[in-house]
């Protein structure tokens, strides 16, 4: 997703530095961006650095690592971090990152693939109020739904919410239409009824579609949904916080891991369901 937000960054006139682990997208590689031996080089060249990579191990390694954007900071900076990554390790870093007379803000995005390339993410901030001002001219080049939720660590759990609430909806959903399509009703006529109604949502809009007509390609992998879930579930322990259906959406999409679905989109969840019902939806009743 760092690619085509990285992009509208560059069409929009700005001057980027990009690193990356691996090969740099054909679409950044061709443009006017320059491309930088480590993050540490990025962080001393650009003013505002944003971090968009997995899980939280990464994020620490893009801070920290020898080669890594605090050894390239200057006081005055803004750190951004993009990823979707664990909210108590989110302020330790803003602290590190603070220490060093910098900015952080946490700003994990909704959307998927589709959301990055057309700039209609979802964006969820951490940070002071007026290093957000300062950073949302950019935020707004990348997304529509912007929100400063409150102090760092508050972007992340705001995220980590915005993943429970929609593996809860891929589960209902597909519960949903796998029990329309065992009764004998026609799938895709049931959405659309349920699109008219209170039951109607984006996951029964986007992804009931995936569910009915078998195309599980990604969109947002299973095993990126896995380790947001693993966020929510090791944050609510630390909380003393009990999520029971997360734990079961989770337990669905470890199915679907053990069948070789890892790669999946997370809609490929009912694919554990209809196995537990030994019926795919649109089978013949």
């Amino acid at each position: 997703m760092g690619a085509p937000m990285a992009s509208h960054l560059v069409k929009a006139g700005h001057q980027a530095f990009v690193y990356t682990h691996g090969k740099i997208p054909s679409e950044i590689a061709e443009s006017p961006a320059i491309q930088c031996l480590n993050a540490r080089d990025v962080a001393e060249r650009a003013d505002i650095i944003f971090i968009m990579v997995p899980d939280t191990p990464d994020v620490e390694a893009a801070l920290f690592s020898p080669n890594g954007i605090a050894a390239g900071l200057t006081k005055g900076k803004t750190v951004v971090d993009m990823s979707s990554i664990s909210p108590i390790a989110t302020k330790g870093f803003a602290r590190n990152i603070r220490d060093l007379e910098c900015d952080y803000l946490d700003a994990p995005v909704s959307g998927g693939e589709v959301g990055a390339r057309n700039a209609t993410l979802s964006i969820m901030v951490g940070g002071d109020e007026a290093v957000f001002e300062r950073v949302k001219p950019l935020f707004d080049l990348m997304g529509k739904n912007i929100t400063l939720v409150g102090g760092n660590g508050d972007g992340q759990t705001a995220k980590v919410a915005n993943q429970i609430i929609v593996a809860l909806n891929i589960e209902a959903v597909g519960e949903a239409l796998l029990f329309a399509s065992r009764a004998g009703a026609d799938p895709e006529r049931v959405r659309e009824a349920l699109m008219g109604g209170f039951a109607s949502s984006k996951v029964l809009e986007v992804h009931g579609p995936r569910m009915i007509n078998r195309r599980f390609e990604p969109g947002f992998r299973i095993e990126l949904h896995q380790k947001d879930l693993n966020l929510a579930l090791s944050s609510a322990r630390a909380l003393g916080v009990s999520l029971p259906n997360t734990a079961t959406a989770q337990e669905l999409f470890n199915s679907c891991a053990a069948h070789g679905g890892k790669a999946w989109d997370h809609s490929a969840m009912v694919r554990a369901l209809e196995k537990l019902t030994n019926f795919e939806i649109g089978q013949k009743a």
